[in-house]
């Protein structure tokens, strides 16, 4: 018999499912009061529920609850990265900021990627599969346990494209922003994606209240197509018609991410180029310095490059900021730690 995923069911599924075993709707209250709210990681430590019942869950359903396998910590900023074991022995990381404003963590939603940006460690093994609504959860639940304080803003942003994995980023939106259990607020949550237009213009229609993140990183077609292979099946004025669109339907303002590579796509006409393709759009471009990986030539701008081509684009009215660098003494890249990781468990 097949398990079922308990922690990515919503409270009515729990309650569906309490009913079919011949249990009373209150019990389903009180398991997802235990697994997303006291955010438990065993059925044993359910102890107002009773021990047949418990065995009943242990039987049929599993309770998804990742292993830390290492953590590195900043001595610059305090970032911590996190490298969590899953069930079937797969690797994935996330990411924990200390700001002024609270908490802040940066979850994967795919075991790799299949998306293929040159300048990303996230893509390089390709794509193994998508992660569960309650394996994107319980990132968040492990960490906010491990330093004992709560996470209060959370970012899709680690391994994966968050819309190759569409289904099972809705369920995690629906799961956390849950009333009932960690209760983040969906405009404290910033999903980020290459640009998979027509799940760009699905999730638009959902009309929820989150920050949509485009992973830009080029001012024209042929440099973007250069980056990023999904630009072969999606045109950047297509995306960027998209993220009208999602503006149109939320009210959200844009967020257009920008990884600055050395001669790459940081001229002068890069930015004039960039200021003319997103002008007029409510919006705000984060400029990243690009994370150099030994397995590309990519390298960062200098700072003098970076701060000339923001100060271009704020001469337009555009709101932009240069991206804080976070981690820089860890592994911070996406994808670096796991690659790290499985490269030395494969010697081993």
């Amino acid at each position: 018999m097949t398990k079922i995923d308990i922690k990515s069911m919503n409270l009515s599924e729990l309650i569906s499912f309490m009913e079919g075993l011949g249990e009373k709707a209150f019990r389903a209250k009180q398991i997802y009061q235990w697994i997303h709210e006291k955010q438990v990681d065993s059925f044993e430590e359910m102890s107002n529920v009773s021990k047949k019942l418990r065995e009943t869950l242990e039987e049929q359903t599993y309770l998804t609850a990742l292993k830390i396998e290492e953590v590195q910590i900043s001595k610059v900023d305090g970032t911590r990265k996190y490298l969590f074991l899953l069930e079937d022995g797969n690797v994935i990381e996330s990411v924990l900021m200390r700001y002024k404003h609270g908490n802040s963590v940066c979850i994967s939603s795919q075991v790799g990627c299949r998306m293929g940006c040159r300048f990303c460690a996230s893509t390089l093994d390709g794509l193994v599969r998508g992660l569960t609504a309650g394996e994107m959860l319980d990132q968040i639940y492990q960490i906010g346990k491990d330093i004992g304080e709560r996470i209060s803003n959370v970012v899709v942003m680690g391994t994966g494209e968050p819309l190759d994995n569409y289904d099972n980023l809705l369920k995690f939106i629906e799961l956390l922003t849950d009333e009932n259990g960690i209760n983040i607020s969906q405009r404290n949550l910033t999903v980020s994606t290459c640009g998979i237009v027509p799940k760009m213009r699905e999730l638009a229609d959902k009309q929820l209240a989150i920050t949509l993140a485009l992973s830009l990183h080029a001012s024209n077609q042929e440099k973007r197509l250069s980056l990023m292979p999904v630009a072969n099946k999606y045109d950047i004025h297509e995306v960027i018609d998209a993220c009208k669109y999602y503006f149109d339907k939320t009210g959200r303002r844009i967020t257009f991410e920008y990884s600055l590579v050395g001669g790459v796509n940081d001229t002068d006409e890069d930015a004039a180029q960039l200021t003319k393709l997103i002008k007029g759009i409510n919006c705000h471009v984060n400029l990243i310095p690009v994370n150099p990986i030994k397995e590309r030539d990519y390298v960062q701008s200098n700072a003098g490059v970076i701060e000339a081509f923001k100060n271009k684009l704020e001469k337009n009215c555009i709101n932009v900021t240069i991206r804080r660098e976070m981690g820089r003494d860890i592994d911070g890249a996406c994808g670096q730690l796991r690659k790290r990781y499985r490269e030395r468990t494969t010697k081993e």
